[in-house]
């Protein structure tokens, strides 16, 4: 039997760019993704350089979540606060206020970092990685370039004045997109609304988390605030909803409250004129195809990664998905043989294609079994 198994949903760029011309950010750059399609929703000179300011700090944490998940660092791993990374807290720059000479935790360190937003842990934990900020700045950099962020040089670890620490709301939102995925249970971390620090020599000090959209009940759970003079604010941001993710980076915003104001219309914006159809997802059963002359009449097949569709609403009918092969496939098949293609087609035109593999191994039946079902099909057509 020659299958077909038809799914209706829409991908097209012009309703992309007609829903875009009904909402314009107030920044000089911004960018929307849909986390699990990948898919732009919206863009506004997405290439421009910016200064990232404290949005630097997450390619600081991931920098050492990356070394946690090799284990070749540890969350309860110490480092010496060193007078560099002290004066920090002293300067007037957001802080944790760490003291000169004391051993911190890596925990401790990450947490002043994502929630309290302190410039002097992220040197500590800097010089504790990579022996000087300078070395660790490197690392950053051949990170970016690793996932792909194409125009960013991370100069330092804080996001502090520096014209060679630069990037773009793009590659931000690599960057970001790269931290929940890679890293979702130390994502969690930025979520947290306030931290406390017991420090030594002093009381503890317990600082709220910078985003304001953590105070909106809107969903969201990170990811970082930035701020500096020249470039002024900024805000790299994420909700998730019904299993459901949006990414949001924009700069140049002018106030506070713009920052705010406008990261939420964004991501509203995406919520409310986008909706994500689910096609199939890594390695789950997609459907079956029909095999001849095997020990088993069907086998499943399944694609090697998550598919995933956003949709402009209400234009699912100019959308199918088909499943092609010629068949049946003669046995035997081994265990993730590529058998068909799955087919995205939008208005007649195709517009994706991926590889259907066996789910399981289907070895040929013995010489007699052919023998018979060849008869069978010669007298009846009946395979």
């Amino acid at each position: 039997m020659f299958k077909k198994f038809i799914i209706i949903f829409l991908v097209n760029i012009f309703f992309y760019q007609v829903a875009q011309a009904n909402i314009e950010i107030k920044a000089r750059t911004a960018i929307l993704q849909d986390f699990l399609s990948g898919e732009i929703l919206y863009e506004k000179e997405p290439d421009r350089s910016i200064y990232p300011a404290s949005m630097t700090k997450i390619m600081t944490s991931i920098i050492a979540f990356d070394l946690i998940k090799s284990g070749d660092l540890s969350l309860d791993e110490e480092f010496i606060i060193s007078e560099k990374a002290w004066r920090l807290s002293t300067a007037g720059f957001s802080s944790m206020f760490v003291m000169v000479g004391d051993n911190v935790s890596v925990e401790d360190l990450l947490k002043g970092i994502i929630i309290a937003s302190g410039n002097d842990a992220c040197v500590a934990l800097a010089e504790g990685i990579a022996g000087t900020e300078e070395e660790f700045a490197i690392m950053m950099t051949s990170k970016a370039k690793e996932i792909g962020m194409t125009n960013t040089n991370f100069a330092n670890s804080s996001g502090l004045n520096d014209p060679d620490n630069y990037s773009t709301v793009r590659d931000i939102m690599i960057m970001s997109n790269y931290l929940i995925k890679s890293h979702p249970e130390y994502y969690k971390w930025f979520k947290e609304k306030e931290f406390t620090w017991d420090r030594t020599g002093g009381d503890p000090i317990t600082q709220g988390n910078r985003n304001p959209l953590l105070y909106k009940n809107m969903g969201a759970d990170g990811i970082k605030t930035g701020y500096l003079a020249v470039e002024r604010y900024s805000l790299a941001s994420s909700l998730e909803r019904k299993g459901r993710r949006l990414i949001a980076v924009g700069s140049g915003f002018e106030t506070k409250n713009s920052r705010s104001k406008e990261s939420s219309r964004l991501l509203t914006y995406g919520l409310t004129n986008f909706d994500l159809v689910e096609i199939s997802k890594s390695k789950k059963p997609f459907d079956s195809i029909e095999v001849w002359l095997g020990k088993d009449s069907f086998v499943n097949v399944y694609a090697n990664e998550d598919i995933f569709r956003t949709i402009k609403k209400g234009q699912k009918k100019k959308l199918k998905v088909k499943m092609l092969y010629t068949g049946p496939i003669e046995a035997p098949i081994k265990k993730d043989q590529i058998v068909a293609k799955l087919k995205i087609i939008y208005d007649q035109e195709q517009i994706g294609e991926y590889d259907l593999l066996a789910i399981k191994e289907v070895k040929k039946v013995n010489i007699f079994s052919r023998l018979m079902k060849s008869l069978n099909y010669l007298i009846w057509g009946d395979v």
